[in-house]
């Protein structure tokens, strides 16, 4: 589990990365009720027939979605399961998201963030569509786009030295080993369950988590402002 990174190269304040977690954590303490209103969550979740239609499906416990349903892709994105959700996904982007906004600059970071989350999404979507598994269950979460900053993060700062707590002890770790670790498990995850009648493991859209950080991978370098000072 990561902790911590080398911030010694950072200059920026990182305000977007602070109003993310922020929007996040208020939607999930005040919207979502710390994960208790069930209706809110199955109106703003991203279900991927409803994206593969463009209809919005009110059947079973799947409430009414904004217009169009397309809009789900996004408020999915700063919405949680659980206590232990929301921490984990704000750990994660609390370490290495301020690395980024550092190199690309506020609005470049804030646009890369979306990006990677709406095509971690899609990527989710139509897995569920090629498996035929899944289309009615709702999925939500800032794993897709947090992916995303994972992969940028692998691209830009591969020898940054991440802390990371294992086998009861912390150690410094290169980037590449941490996040290429990471990804590995994702993938793994994800094979080990599309045989699974749900085509998901424990609720876990691995789906989006590769495409988020594939994404990452490829976008990163269109919107670097400036090289990074300790890649």
């Amino acid at each position: 589990m990561p902790i911590g990174d080398d911030n010694t190269g950072r200059t920026r304040t990182p305000f977007i990365n602070y109003l993310l977690i922020t929007i996040n954590i208020v939607v999930f303490i005040f919207a979502q009720g710390m994960g208790s209103n069930e209706a809110f969550l199955m109106s703003y979740s991203t279900v991927p027939q409803e994206i593969l239609t463009g209809t919005d499906l009110t059947t079973g416990p799947l409430g009414t979605s904004p217009e169009p349903v397309y809009l789900t892709i996004l408020t999915s994105m700063f919405m949680h399961g659980s206590i232990m959700h929301i921490a984990g996904n704000m750990l994660y982007l609390w370490i290495f998201g301020d690395n980024l906004e550092n190199v690309m600059g506020h609005m470049k970071y804030l646009v890369f963030y979306i990006l990677c989350g709406v095509l971690a999404s899609l990527a989710h979507v139509y897995a569920s569509q090629i498996l035929n598994t899944g289309l009615e269950i709702p999925s939500l979460g800032a794993s897709g786009a947090i992916s995303g900053v994972l992969g940028g993060y692998m691209v830009l700062f591969p020898r940054n030295k991440v802390r990371v707590f294992a086998l009861r002890a912390v150690i410094n770790v290169s980037a590449i080993v941490a996040l290429g670790i990471w990804i590995a498990m994702q993938v793994i995850s994800w094979i080990g369950v599309i045989g699974q009648e749900t085509g998901e493991g424990g609720g876990v859209a691995f789906a989006a988590h590769v495409g988020g950080f594939v994404a990452g991978l490829i976008l990163v370098k269109f919107f670097v402002s400036r090289q990074p000072s300790n890649a």
